[in-house]
C-alpha cells in the first residue's frame, strides 16, 4: 500500500465532495430533505458527495472494499483486509440547521484498524489528515501544521454533540464540576481534541463506523486516547456497523471520567 497516494487521493476527493456540498448548502432551493430508517435526514448534498467519493476511490483503488453511509453495503467487504469507510456528509442535521458544523469523512482500515483518516470542513476549508505512524496534520489557508493533543489536566475542556443529548454525560459534567463546555456537530469534536482545543469527548449513545473511523485515526496520531466505553479497542469493517458501546476520546489518561 502506498500511503502517500492513498492520502493524496482521499484529500482531493474530500475537498471535491466538500465543494459540491457547499454549492447545495448555499442554494436552499436545491434542498430536498428525505428521511431514512431511524428518521435520519438525507439531502441531495449527501448523495452527490457520496457519488464523488465512491467513484473516485473505486477508480483509484479497485481492489479495496468500500463502506459508505449512503451506499449499499456489499458484505464481500468483510473478506477484504482493506476497506474505505466513508461518511460523505457527517452532520446532516447541522447542514440543515445551516450552522456550518458538518464534515466529509474518509478513512481507510486495514485488518479492522484505521490506518488513514481525512476530515474536511467545507465551510472553513480546514483539512485534517493522518496516516498510521505518520502523525496528524491540519491544512488551512495554504499552511500545514502538525497536530498534538494538549497537556492540560486541570479544568479540562469538554466537547459534546450539539444535536444528540446525553443524560450520562450531563451527570458526569456535574460530578466532576466540568464547566468549560462546547457543543459542536460532526467529527469536528474529535478534531478539536487532536489540535489541542479540548481534552474530553465522551459519546455514550450509539454511532456508526463511518462517524468515527477517520476521527479515530486523526485523534490517535495526534496523541489522543480513543477507546470504547468498556476500554476495549474500536475496530472496523464489521458485519454490524453500529458502534454500540459508545466511546471516549481524551488527551491524557488523567482526564478519564469514571
Amino acid at each position: 500500500m502506498d500511503m502517500n497516494r492513498v492520502l493524496k487521493v482521499s484529500k482531493e476527493l474530500a475537498v471535491a465532495a466538500g465543494k459540491e456540498i457547499l454549492k447545495i448548502y448555499e442554494k436552499e432551493e436545491m434542498w430536498k430533505v428525505e428521511y431514512k430508517e431511524g428518521h435520519m435526514p438525507l439531502t441531495l448534498a449527501d448523495k452527490k458527495a457520496h457519488e464523488i467519493i465512491a467513484e473516485g476511490l473505486q477508480a483509484a483503488f479497485p481492489d479495496y472494499a468500500l463502506l459508505s453511509e449512503e451506499g449499499e453495503d456489499d458484505q464481500k467487504r468483510l473478506d477484504n483486509p482493506y476497506c474505505f469507510i466513508v461518511d460523505p456528509l457527517d452532520g446532516t442535521k447541522e447542514f440543515i440547521k445551516k450552522n456550518g458544523q458538518f464534515t466529509v469523512n474518509i478513512a481507510l482500515c486495514h485488518q479492522g484498524r484505521p490506518v488513514m483518516g481525512v476530515i474536511y470542513v467545507p465551510v472553513t476549508g480546514e483539512l485534517y489528515h493522518a496516516g498510521k505512524d505518520m502523525g496528524a496534520y491540519l491544512e488551512e489557508d495554504g499552511k500545514v501544521r502538525k497536530l498534538h493533543v494538549s497537556d492540560r489536566v486541570d479544568s479540562p475542556r469538554v466537547v459534546m454533540s450539539s444535536s444528540h443529548g446525553c443524560e450520562e454525560m450531563e451527570r458526569l459534567l456535574e460530578r466532576y464540576h466540568l464547566t468549560e463546555l462546547v457543543r459542536v456537530g460532526s467529527s469536528i469534536k474529535g478534531c478539536m481534541i487532536a489540535r489541542g482545543d479540548a481534552e474530553i469527548y465522551y459519546r455514550h449513545t450509539p454511532t456508526m463506523e463511518w462517524d468515527t473511523a477517520a476521527m479515530q485515526c486523526i485523534a490517535q496520531e495526534a496523541g489522543a486516547i480513543f477507546r470504547q466505553m468498556d476500554d476495549s479497542e474500536m475496530t472496523y469493517n464489521r458485519k454490524d456497523c453500529v458502534n454500540r458501546k459508545g466511546f471516549y476520546i481524551i488527551n491524557r489518561q488523567e482526564n478519564k471520567l469514571v
